[in-house]
């Protein structure tokens, strides 16, 4: 589980600079992995998830395999995160015509007036994270990058498999169902403003040539990237069978402020079994691997305990 150091001790280790005092900050809570975005379900009902073999690895966007042969097979799932902070999400981010990509700024709401900064000028805090165009079919808008990332681990805590897909646009995608005092009452407020905007927002989409973008989540929403959306995957293809954790992990450098990260991560076990109970993949892959859900872990980045597989 990640560190319940206090927010402000978190601050001073993971940037070097004092937690910022007076304003309303956003809490960035990891929504169990795979499940659809402000779901209220039992984690462990959730199906935003499959196996899905492709016949060409390069492609992002190949179909999905009945059988065999197949180049890749991938783990997509559902990944969303919700903000039920004090206050809301905002990100400017700027760039020069000759730059590829854009400088990050997060901004914070005055905890006076409850004014939001609007601009990247009036944005407080560097960000380290950049801000790039994803040219591919399902996004062609700008992504910050590093937002989210997600893994296959050993329940040793060895990762086994990383993320491709890194980069995310922000927006209030979906409503949570939390009891949230800062949550947007009024559409005429400075925070009922920004909400909708981000309801709307799609960071420059097919706007390759754009120098300025916004994005952020307003306290009682959350963004979603659902399973079947491009890099929404671990890449299974060359993993031995055995018990994992899928963990998903928001904000996971701790680069945006947040008043609490202790709930930044979530995680699911699950037992993946190549045919004819083989221990390694085949070196043709003509069937998918039996993947089953063991149990889920919202707000913990272990999941798979000491676990065997009953006797059948």
């Amino acid at each position: 589980m990640l560190s319940k150091i206090p927010a402000v001790l978190t601050l001073v280790v993971a940037l070097g600079v004092p937690a910022p005092s007076g304003h309303p900050l956003p809490d960035l809570r990891q929504a169990p992995v795979g499940c659809p975005g402000g779901t209220t379900v039992q984690p462990a009902q959730c199906r935003d998830w499959d196996v899905c073999m492709v016949a060409d690895a390069s492609r992002p966007r190949g179909p999905c395999l009945e059988h065999g042969p197949a180049a890749a097979v991938r783990l997509r799932f559902t990944s969303s995160a919700d903000n039920i902070g004090d206050g809301p999400l905002v990100i400017y981010a700027r760039r020069s015509p000759e730059e590829p990509t854009m400088r990050a700024r997060q901004a914070l709401q005055s905890g006076v007036d409850g004014s939001i900064p609007a601009s990247y000028d009036q944005a407080q805090r560097d960000l380290p994270a950049t801000v790039y165009y994803e040219p591919a079919p399902t996004h062609e808008h700008w992504h910050l990058l590093d937002f989210e990332h997600f893994m296959l681990r050993t329940p040793g805590g060895e990762t086994v498999v990383t993320d491709r897909k890194n980069g995310f646009c922000l927006g209030d995608r979906y409503t949570i169902a939390d009891d949230l005092p800062a949550r947007p009452q009024d559409d005429a407020s400075p925070t009922g403003e920004l909400a909708k905007f981000l309801r709307r927002n799609m960071c420059k989409m097919r706007d390759p040539a754009a120098t300025t973008v916004k994005q952020g989540i307003s306290v009682g929403s959350g963004d979603d990237y659902p399973y079947k959306v491009d890099f929404q995957w671990l890449d299974l293809t060359h993993a031995p069978s055995g018990l994992y954790d899928v963990v998903n992990v928001v904000n996971p450098d701790r680069g945006l402020v947040e008043k609490r990260y202790d709930n930044n991560a979530s995680s699911i076990a699950i037992l993946l079994q190549w045919p004819q109970g083989a221990k390694n993949p085949p070196a043709e892959i003509t069937e998918p691997p039996r993947v089953e859900l063991i149990r889920s872990c919202p707000g913990q980045e272990r999941c798979a305990r000491p676990w065997l597989p009953p006797v059948r």
